[in-house]
């Protein structure tokens, strides 16, 4: 009875953890420190990605600058045969169960440095080269926010987590920038679990144990 109890255990904490992101392009990691481009106020921003086989695109992270206190609550997206043009693939709005932003950490600047997670994207993409656009944003207090630039230090080409680095940046208004801080991911990809969820399935297991243990004794 108790290895059955101990295997149960096991198997709800197994069936709990998601299942990890399918890497399909990495752009490296978020700086944070370095600079960050506007994606609201009806400026845009565009960078490259590159899939090297076909796939369908899941979600997409990134990295963007707050204001402290602020939460980005939506931002719009599309993905792109060209720079902010072209042939248009797919687009949407990302906000409410299909948005998560993460805070890391508070820059030197004062800045809240934080990671956003999209997900419930089904876009199917031959392997090419595509850009990613991002504007926008929208957090309550109306405050601009910025996604964050690591001038393509640690992007892809590695791992098969996609090539073609440096990526190809630009911003609506000023033309050619440095490259962004952004993965994207297949379609179990884009989403990480709430710190309570890990509370709720501790207290779960703790009482399943519990009845168990009554069960036992």
């Amino acid at each position: 009875m108790k290895l059955r109890m101990a295997w149960l255990i096991i198997c709800l904490v197994l069936a709990a953890v998601p299942v990890s992101a399918q890497v399909l392009y990495d752009n490296g990691p978020i700086n944070g420190t370095v600079d960050a481009w506007t994606i609201n106020f009806g400026y845009i921003v565009s960078d490259t990605f590159t899939l090297l086989n076909n796939s369908t695109v899941g979600g997409f992270n990134f990295g963007d600058w707050e204001f402290p206190g602020d939460t980005l609550t939506s931002v719009d997206w599309s993905i792109t045969s060209r720079e902010n043009g072209g042939t248009l693939l797919a687009s949407g709005t990302a906000s409410g169960q299909n948005l998560i932003d993460q805070f890391i950490s508070l820059n030197q600047y004062g800045y809240d440095i934080d990671e956003i997670h999209v997900s419930g994207l089904n876009v199917p993409l031959n392997a090419a080269t595509y850009w990613l656009n991002l504007q926008n944003a929208l957090v309550p207090s109306g405050d601009p926010v910025y996604w964050d630039e690591n001038s393509g230090v640690g992007c892809g080409g590695d791992n098969g987590k996609g090539g073609s680095c440096p990526s190809m940046p630009s911003e609506n208004s000023v033309g050619t920038i440095a490259s962004e801080s952004f993965t994207v991911v297949g379609p179990n990809g884009g989403s990480t679990p709430e710190p309570s969820s890990f509370f709720l399935l501790a207290s779960g297991v703790l009482g399943v144990a519990g009845l168990l243990r009554r069960r036992l004794f």
